[in-house]
């Protein structure tokens, strides 16, 4: 049996405020858009050209950005693409791509009253939050 992967690592700044729902089933979800830069020759200089990226946050992980995220703040996150297709209002097909967040650490300085200069709480490196809720420190980040 062959095996495959699907996991998405991304560095970027936030680009809208959290939008925040709970479904019918009671599970609460935030979306928000991050943009990462990807560097281009125009002519004969270099510009960053902006990438963005839609970003699906789920339970506990989706109550942390509610409470910690805005506009402007530099996010680390690690996820799966998700491809979905649905029809508009004409009844034209459009095309979605997000990506489902699974782990997040904030890097932006001053995350909130209480967290300290690397966006993690008091007392600790970054964190990670998954699906499950867990808050575990990190000291293997890529970069």
């Amino acid at each position: 049996m062959s095996r495959s992967l699907n996991k998405v690592m991304l560095i970027g700044n936030v680009g809208t405020d959290p939008e925040i729902r709970s479904t019918t089933s009671g599970i609460r979800t935030a979306k928000l858009r991050l943009a990462t830069n990807r560097r281009q020759k125009e002519g004969e200089e270099w510009v960053d050209v902006p990438e963005w990226h839609n970003l699906d946050f789920f339970d506990r992980l989706a109550e942390v950005v509610e409470q910690w995220v805005k506009k402007g703040d530099r996010l680390y996150v690690e996820g799966q693409i998700r491809y979905s297709k649905y029809q508009d209002k004409e009844g034209v097909e459009r095309y979605w791509t997000s990506i489902a967040v699974k782990e997040m650490v904030m890097l932006s300085p001053g995350g909130g009253d209480n967290y300290g200069a690397q966006g993690a709480p008091e007392g600790g490196g970054a964190t990670s939050s998954s699906e499950s809720g867990s808050t575990e420190p990190i000291d293997d980040l890529p970069f």
